[in-house]
C-alpha cells in the first residue's frame, strides 16, 4: 500500500499532529460521560472508530492490564501512546503484505522457492543462492 512511503513522514516514535488530533477527538467522543478516561467498552468503541475492527477480549484485557493499576481506565496520554504503537504495528504489517505481494507474482497466497529465487534475482542479483535459500528457510520458520 503506502507503507514504504511512510518512512519519510512518520518514524513510528511520535504521532503526526493530524493523527494526534484525530485520536483526541475519538477519545473525547468515546468518553461520553467526560470521566477523563476510557473504560474497557469505551476503548473497544474507539478502536472500531479508528481501525475498523472490534478488539478481542484478549486484546482488551491485555491493554487494560498494561495501564496503571490505580487508574479507572485509559487516560488520554495512555490512549495516544497505545494508538501510536497500534499504528506502527499496522504500518509494519502493511509493509510486510506489500513485500509478500511483490514476491507472490502468481497471486496464489503462498511463495514457492522458485518465486523467492526469481524475486531475489531481480532485486539483489549478486546475492548468492546459499543466502537466498537460508532466507527462504527463515521465512518458513515464521
Amino acid at each position: 500500500m503506502f507503507a514504504s512511503e511512510t518512512r519519510t513522514w512518520w518514524t513510528g516514535r511520535e504521532a503526526r499532529p493530524s493523527d494526534r488530533r484525530k485520536w483526541v477527538k475519538v477519545f473525547e467522543a468515546c468518553d461520553e460521560d467526560k470521566k477523563g478516561y476510557l473504560s474497557r467498552e469505551d476503548f473497544k468503541v474507539a478502536v472500531v472508530m479508528l481501525f475498523g475492527y472490534k478488539p478481542t477480549k484478549i486484546e482488551a484485557d491485555s491493554v487494560m492490564t498494561s495501564i496503571n493499576s490505580n487508574a479507572s481506565g485509559i487516560c488520554l496520554e495512555e490512549f495516544i501512546k497505545l494508538m501510536e504503537k497500534k499504528k506502527a504495528a499496522q504500518l509494519h504489517q502493511n509493509e510486510i503484505r506489500q513485500i509478500f505481494t511483490a514476491f507472490d507474482r502468481q497471486y496464489r497466497g503462498f511463495l514457492t522457492l522458485e518465486d523467492f529465487k526469481k524475486a531475489f534475482k531481480q532485486v539483489a542479483p549478486k546475492l548468492s543462492e546459499r543466502i537466498v535459500l537460508e532466507a527462504f528457510r527463515l521465512v518458513l520458520v515464521f
